[in-house]
């Protein structure tokens, strides 16, 4: 005799995992690198443009391996991605300590954290999060992707507290203790592959498309998505607004100091940045799964070129602040309309893959947008030469969100009245 009770759907406990493991991800390479970029040109005797380029090499490896990253996922799962790669991160992160003073040795440090970046990463989490949701999927997404947003928002203070008070690589060494010792056993404990493993279904309720393939996802075949107009109108898009946004990212603290800020108000800067990740993260889940992707994306775009606009007019302060905020939105709406609109276009049968590729092309565009950056200081000994490119590049994004089609892969409208709750046998 089966006796039935409410209680929350585990999928929402799956959420909650993945934001602590993606907290403990990028925020901690990415989101932080503005703070550290001064101290390393203090230690290794280089300019912008040559620390700059660790970013980049950070960037170009995790572009390069996402495809493979994809490829994994799809085949084996994404848990057997995640598990050892927040090992291999955590590890990596722990070997700062024993860098010496060869620049060389700094690029191969974030070439080996963009390859284990995976592991920790958007694409393996975002994955998880997409089958277990249907109805709520961009919901779910958003608050999975807080995760990201609250580490955009805390981590740049905290490491600048670390190098202030042990330097940058005690610092990074800190933060990867962290990974192994936090974020590591959570994910282990918690972090369930699929519904149909604990014999539930996507938002704990009958699943509504019948055309399954054999593994149980609906959805184009890689090499069909591949060929479609759409798919490249959307890699270009993110591409574009990739670059602008990771590059403003990277730089932002350096751009403030410049203006006679603080070290600590150069970190407010980038935590401000982070605060509007997070706000992006939340409000752009909450309304994926009621608007139309594309034009949030267009409208979130075209406030990111808003704010690169106020930067490049090299206003005072108070207004840079305002800028960063703008971008930050921009950048946190990105990665969750990614993931969403790949899974609308295109279904969940090579969702790794091709969520693999637009992550891809997003990472490696930033990659290009910071290097720009620095090299574009470095030349003219100011950034609003870069600026105004990606003002302009951010622009056409937003314009190529407006050329989408409608969904291919349409989910049922919300029952706005329904609790989060399923029946659990």
């Amino acid at each position: 005799m089966h006796s039935k009770r409410h209680r929350v759907f585990y999928g929402w406990w799956v959420v909650l995992t993945a934001a602590v493991g993606l907290f403990w991800g990028p925020p901690v390479t990415v989101f932080s690198f503005s703070v550290f970029l001064k101290p390393l040109m203090h230690d290794f005797h280089a300019g912008r443009a040559a620390v700059s380029l660790g970013y980049t090499l950070h960037n170009i490896a995790g572009a390069l391996s996402a495809p493979l990253a994809g490829w994994l996922i799809d085949r084996y799962g994404a848990r057997r991605v995640i598990l050892p790669g927040t090992v291999v991160f955590g590890l990596i992160l722990l070997c700062s300590r024993v860098l010496s003073g060869d620049i060389s040795q700094l690029y191969f440090f974030y070439m080996a954290l963009g390859l284990s970046a995976h592991g920790v990463g958007p694409i393996p989490y975002g994955t998880v999060v997409s089958h277990w949701f249907d109805r709520r999927r961009g919901l779910a997404l958003g608050l999975t992707m807080l995760g990201i947003g609250f580490g955009a928002m805390i981590m740049p203070s905290l490491a600048q507290q670390l190098i202030t008070r042990f330097g940058w690589r005690v610092a990074y060494a800190i933060l990867g203790s962290a990974v192994l010792l936090i974020s590591m056993p959570s994910v282990a404990a918690f972090l369930k592959e699929k519904p149909r493993d604990l014999g539930l279904l996507p938002d704990g309720v009958a699943p509504t498309d019948t055309a399954r393939d054999e593994a149980g996802a609906v959805g184009l075949a890689w090499h069909d998505a591949w060929s479609s107009r759409t798919f490249w109108l959307v890699l270009c898009a993110f591409s574009l607004v990739g670059a602008s946004v990771q590059g403003c990212l990277v730089h932002m603290a350096a751009m403030l100091t410049d203006r006679g800020a603080t070290v600590q108000t150069a970190a407010l800067g980038s935590s401000i940045m982070g605060v509007a990740v997070l706000i992006g993260r939340a409000v752009t889940g909450y309304l994926l799964d009621r608007f139309f992707a594309p034009r949030l994306a267009a409208l979130f775009f075209g406030g990111a070129a808003f704010g690169i606009g106020l930067l490049w007019a090299g206003t005072a302060t108070p207004l840079a602040l305002v800028g960063a905020f703008l971008v930050g939105l921009g950048l946190g709406a990105e990665v969750d309309i990614i993931a969403y609109l790949m899974s609308r276009y295109f279904g969940l049968r090579s969702f790794g893959k091709l969520y693999s590729f637009g992550f891809g092309a997003f990472v490696l565009a930033g990659a290009l947008g910071s290097l720009a950056m620095g090299a574009g200081f470095d030349l003219t000994g100011s950034y609003r030469a870069p600026l105004s490119a990606l003002f302009i590049s951010t622009l056409v994004a937003t314009v190529l969100m407006t050329r989408l089609g409608p969904y291919r892969y349409q989910a049922p409208q919300p029952d706005e009245n329904e609790p989060m709750l399923a029946h659990v046998a």
